[in-house]
C-alpha cells in the first residue's frame, strides 16, 4: 500500500502528471526570465531616450522613449487585471522526516520561523532515496517542544521538485502510529538537494545589468552628439598659399562645423562665439568674406588686400542674424525652407558697411534679402526675383 493509498495503476499516472508538471515549470520559468530580461531591457533605453531627447532637444527622440515607457506601464496594468488562468495543483506525498536538526529564528509572534535540517525517506514505491533538505517553516509556539533532534516528523514533498518540503504538523492517526514506529537513518549530507536557478539577489543583478545595457545601447548610438564638444568637432583648416604676383599676398580659409546639444548656429550666442574661435585660429580679424550655415561657419582672408576691401570679424550684428533667417524664411514664398545661408562681404565703396546677403532654399526655389552692417532689410528677392539680383 502507498503512502497515498492508491493502486499501483494510480501510482503510475501521478508519476506521469509530475514529470508533465515538472517540465510545464522548467519552461515557464525559462519563459518568466526572457520575459524580465527583455523588459528590464527596453525599459533603460526608453529612459535613456526621454534623457537623450532632452539633452539634444530631439523631439522624435523624446517621444519615441516616453511612447514605450507608457506602453510598458499600460502592458502592466493590462497584464495586472487580467484573471489568472486555472492553475493546476502540484502533485504532494506524505512520508516520514528524520529530524537532523532546527532553529527557531525569532520569537516575537505566536507563529515563529523554524529553520529544519530533514533526511526525507520517501515511500519505497516512490522509487526514491532518502536525501537531505533545508527547509524553514512557521510553527506555533505551543508545537515546538514536540519537534527535537533524531525526532521522526510526518512531511509533504513534491516529487517534481523534492526541496518544496512541508512538515505536516497535524497528521492522520496512521501517520502519527508510524511516525512514533518509525526509524530513520540520516542520509549523507552528499544528497542535500536544493532550489536550483538563480536566488532573488541574482535576479536584481540580471535586471539592473540588462537595465544598464539597453540604457547604454542608446546613448552610444547619439554618443557623438552628446560627448563631441563644440571645439574640437567637425573639419578646420588653415590654407596658406601665395601667388605670383609682384606683391607678396597671403591667403586663408578657416571653417569649422558645430555638433552637439543645441548645435545650430541659429541659437543666441552661438554665431559670435563660433566667429570669436575662428579669428583665433586665423590670427587675424580682418577678413574679406564670411558664410554662415546651420551648423557651419567659414571666414576667408587676403592680407594683401586694403584696409577698405576687409572687415572686422567682431564688428557684425550676429546677435540679428537669426531674424533675417526668420523674415527670409517666412516671407520671401518659401513655404518649407529647406536649407538658409548667410554671406558677408565688404562694402563696394568708401565709408560703406558690409553687406549681409541671407539665401533660403525650398522645393519653391531660391529666395534671399539683402541687409546693411546694421541689420536692416534694404532689399528682398522672393522666389523667381531672385536671379535679378546683381
Amino acid at each position: 500500500m502507498g503512502t497515498t493509498g492508491q493502486g499501483q495503476a494510480q501510482q503510475d499516472a501521478a508519476e506521469v502528471n509530475a514529470q508533465a508538471v515538472h517540465g510545464r515549470s522548467v519552461l515557464g520559468g525559462i519563459f518568466a526570465g526572457l520575459r524580465l530580461t527583455v523588459t528590464s531591457g527596453v525599459t533603460g533605453a526608453a529612459v535613456a531616450a526621454v534623457v537623450v531627447g532632452v539633452i539634444l532637444e530631439r523631439a522624435p527622440v523624446f517621444l519615441s522613449g516616453g511612447g514605450v515607457l507608457v506602453l510598458l506601464i499600460l502592458i502592466g496594468l493590462v497584464a495586472g487585471r487580467r484573471p489568472p488562468g486555472p492553475v493546476e495543483p502540484p502533485v504532494t506525498r506524505t512520508a516520514l522526516a528524520r529530524i537532523e536538526d532546527l532553529r527557531a529564528t525569532s520569537g516575537e509572534m505566536a507563529d515563529v520561523p523554524v529553520d529544519f535540517r530533514l533526511t526525507v525517506a520517501p515511500e519505497p514505491e516512490d522509487g526514491r532515496p532518502a536525501y537531505r533538505v533545508n527547509t524553514t517553516q512557521h510553527i506555533n509556539l505551543v508545537d515546538i517542544p514536540v519537534y527535537r533532534p533524531r525526532g521522526i516528523a510526518v512531511v509533504e514533498y513534491r516529487p517534481d521538485e523534492p526541496w518544496e518540503v512541508r512538515i505536516v504538523t497535524r497528521p492522520t492517526p496512521e501517520w502519527s502510529r508510524r511516525a512514533e514506529q518509525a526509524e530513520i537513518d540520516s542520509a549523507p549530507e552528499s544528497t542535500l538537494v536544493e532550489k536550483p536557478g538563480l536566488s532573488e539577489g541574482s535576479w536584481c543583478l540580471l535586471v539592473l545589468f540588462t537595465f544598464l545595457a539597453g540604457a547604454a545601447l542608446v546613448v552610444l548610438l547619439f554618443r557623438g552628439e552628446l560627448f563631441t564638444s563644440d571645439d574640437d568637432t567637425g573639419p578646420s583648416s588653415k590654407q596658406p598659399s601665395a601667388t605670383s604676383s609682384s606683391s607678396s599676398s597671403r591667403t586663408f580659409t578657416t571653417s569649422t562645423t558645430v555638433s552637439g546639444p543645441s548645435s545650430s548656429l541659429l541659437v543666441l550666442g552661438r554665431m559670435r562665439a563660433t566667429a570669436t574661435d575662428l579669428e583665433a585660429r586665423a590670427g587675424t580679424s580682418e577678413v574679406t568674406a564670411i558664410t554662415i550655415e546651420e551648423r557651419h561657419m567659414r571666414i576667408r582672408g587676403d592680407a594683401a588686400r586694403p584696409a577698405a576691401e576687409t572687415m572686422h570679424v567682431q564688428m557684425l550684428p550676429y546677435e540679428l542674424f537669426p531674424t533675417l533667417v526668420h523674415e527670409a524664411r517666412t516671407t520671401l514664398g518659401v513655404r518649407e525652407p529647406k536649407s538658409w545661408r548667410i554671406d558677408v562681404t565688404p562694402g563696394g565703396g568708401t565709408g560703406e558697411g558690409p553687406r549681409v546677403r541671407v539665401t533660403v532654399s525650398g522645393e519653391e526655389g531660391t529666395a534671399h534679402l539683402d541687409a546693411d552692417a546694421t541689420a536692416r532689410v534694404v532689399d528682398r528677392r522672393p522666389v523667381g526675383e531672385a536671379a535679378k539680383a546683381g
